[in-house]
């Protein structure tokens, strides 16, 4: 089986010291010619290097270009060229959603694009520094180094850390013994990577279904609001979505983190059953069943740029 393994130049520069001596003194029967101008070579160029730790800039993420489907719109805020897609819609008002992906406009089929243009440059402080912050946390996860899946390998589960051990079988299987934190799975002498890593993400997933199931049930009684279905989303950055159907997608990769950021994704989606919007009646209704909301949020975006890569 495949396995991936993790495992001067010296500038001198010299100051030459050019001595000269003065000869005897001789009368000149003559006065002595003008000397002749010499030409001076050019100056050499010198290439200015850029100061030392200058930071960087991270480049803004833009939305995926698709081959049919509309170009991106382009507008220039302050010094960053932000790129975007414009989608129309029956929605009342003009709407944005910044991701790992960009920069996505909603609006309404009425609104003029000088409009939309208004619209962006309106809210151009809070954009540019959503795009900077997604721009920087996409090459963070880029210089990750990915997991080396072979014995002995650590997972990250529930906040803490589960090792990976691996056997050989006719079949594959996996099962995780909870009292030495260890999950075994079985693979067959041809098996692949790939092979593998499926079976360890479907572990996950099915860990996260019955765990996200348990504490939607738990918070909806507290709110007091009731859900139709549950999904799982395998979305790059977004950790859950509740549509008007009272269908909520939560994120499997939630079942990396502890459980108290687990509970706050769900108690915002459950929120968003009375309050589809992200307004100061909706933070109120997330407030009442989970206090400390604004730490939570905070401490998973913290965590979530910690997490190694683990599936591509």
């Amino acid at each position: 089986m495949k396995t991936i393994k993790v495992g001067d130049q010296q500038l001198d520069l010299f100051a030459h010291d050019v001595s000269t001596s003065t000869p005897p003194a001789v009368r000149p029967t003559a006065p002595p010619a003008p000397p002749v101008a010499k030409a001076l070579p050019p100056p050499p160029v010198v290439a200015l290097a850029p100061p030392p730790n200058q930071p960087s800039v991270p480049p803004l993420p833009s939305p995926p270009r698709s081959a049919d489907g509309p170009p991106l719109r382009q507008l220039q805020l302050g010094g960053h060229l932000v790129e975007f897609a414009l989608r129309r819609s029956t929605r009342r008002s003009i709407g944005f959603m910044i991701d790992d992906n960009g920069l996505r406009v909603t609006a309404p089929k009425r609104v003029t694009l000088a409009e939309i243009d208004n619209a962006i440059r309106a809210k151009q402080g809070w954009i540019v520094s959503k795009l900077l912050e997604r721009g920087e946390r996409k090459v963070q996860r880029q210089q990750r180094q990915p997991v080396a899946w072979v014995d002995g390998a650590v997972l990250p589960y529930l906040g803490g850390e589960i090792t990976l051990r691996l056997h050989q079988a006719p079949r594959h299987r996996a099962s995780f013994q909870r009292d030495t934190n260890e999950l075994h799975v079985w693979v067959t002498p041809a098996g692949s990577e790939l092979q593998l890593k499926e079976k360890v993400k479907t572990w996950f997933q099915h860990e996260a279904r019955q765990l996200f199931e348990a504490r939607l049930d738990l918070y909806a009684e507290k709110l007091g609001v009731r859900y139709d279905a549950l999904s799982l989303s395998s979305a790059g950055t977004r950790w859950g979505s509740c549509t008007i159907e009272r269908k909520i997608r939560l994120n499997w990769r939630l079942i990396h983190f502890a459980l108290p950021l687990i509970d706050y994704v769900v108690a915002h989606e459950l929120s968003h059953l009375l309050e589809m919007n992200h307004s100061p009646r909706f933070w109120a209704t997330v407030e009442s069943i989970y206090p400390d909301y604004d730490g939570a949020k905070q401490a998973l975006r913290k965590r979530s740029q910690e997490l190694p890569v683990l599936f591509n």
